[in-house]
């Protein structure tokens, strides 16, 4: 190679500047970084990226009464309600990963918000049968799609639908869908730790994360390099309640109305954050052993599970280097 193109090479390489911008999106935090050729073109590209996010929860947000989600809950067990074709598809998609879990993770689950708190206004369980009256609106099964119309229809009155476990991975896969599309060859989406990169850093190294220890959250009990993947953790160790001294999760076990016990956290790595939301979600509901036997079928998902006794649980290609 001629050296003036060496030297025009290199230099293109080192103009590359990271920028990183913390929002508060969806009710949760946002870190987005992008490599840009300066700072003003990454702050550009951020905020469009803030756009597509905001634009997301327009959608999907069950708070807010103008929503597509807002609309189908509130005509549950009334008649169906026509949807864009993007929240269909999403639906549908959830109700397939209700099914591979046979009901673990299931977005009607939103049935149960008036139940458990974890803000700090608990102070005794919930009465047993308002759990079970709320569990009865559960049920992904009641869920009807009519592909030909786009239609939704909840069949039981007081049902609803929420996206709390697969909404932020899918707000940052679309994010990143969105700045790739702009011309962003490398960038991370952190939604709250749900995570998703492509291409390095400026420097050529790749992207690395941490997984926490749950049971001592100043420390590290792992990292990894991370390139062109989604990972996504589930824990135990931020929002929870204490009642005779046993700890109880934010994570609802949709089949009985619980929180789900065993694991203190749960890491899933996949190609998108959507998927890997879902699936942490689900693998922290059903447990160590069929959790583990769940993500060794699915090609290309892997999982890092710490039970409540710290003992760490690998899926069989998983590779992590020990801090």
């Amino acid at each position: 190679m001629p050296l003036f193109l060496l030297l025009l090479f290199t230099t293109l390489v080192w103009s590359q500047t990271e920028v990183e911008q913390t929002v508060l999106l969806m009710g949760n935090r946002f870190d987005i970084t992008v490599v840009a050729n300066d700072e003003q073109q990454a702050n550009q590209y951020i905020e469009m990226a803030i756009e597509e996010i905001k634009r997301i929860e327009n959608l999907i947000s069950s708070w807010l009464p103008t929503s597509e989600t807002s609309l189908i809950n509130r005509y549950a067990g009334i008649r169906p309600v026509v949807v864009s074709d993007e929240l269909y598809r999403l639906i549908e998609r959830a109700i397939s990963i209700s099914k591979l879990t046979q009901g673990a993770f299931d977005i009607s689950y939103a049935s149960m918000d008036k139940i458990w708190f974890f803000d700090g206004s608990m102070n005794k369980m919930p009465a047993q049968h308002l759990i079970e009256k709320a569990r009865s609106k559960v049920g992904y099964q009641n869920i009807n799609l009519n592909p030909e119309t786009s239609e939704v229809f909840l069949t039981q009155k007081e049902m609803k639908i929420g996206f709390g476990a697969i909404g932020k991975g899918y707000a940052a896969d679309q994010a990143k869908n969105k700045l790739q599309q702009l011309g962003v060859k490398s960038g991370l989406i952190n939604a709250s730790g749900d995570m998703i990169t492509w291409g390095s850093r400026t420097d050529g190294s790749p992207w690395k994360v941490g997984i926490k220890n749950p049971l001592k959250k100043n420390k590290l009990y792992s990292w990894f390099d991370l390139s062109e993947r989604a990972v996504v953790t589930s824990g135990n160790y931020e929002k929870f309640v204490i009642f005779n001294n046993k700890r109880y999760s934010h994570i609802i076990d949709p089949r009985t109305g619980y929180p789900a016990h065993g694991i203190a956290s749960c890491s899933v790595f996949a190609p998108k954050a959507e998927l890997a939301d879902a699936m942490a979600t689900a693998t922290f509901v059903i447990g160590v052993q069929l959790g583990l036997f769940l993500i060794n079928q699915i090609p290309d998902v892997e999982c890092l599970i710490i039970d409540d006794n710290g003992m760490m649980h690998a899926s069989e290609g998983l590779i992590l280097e020990k801090k």
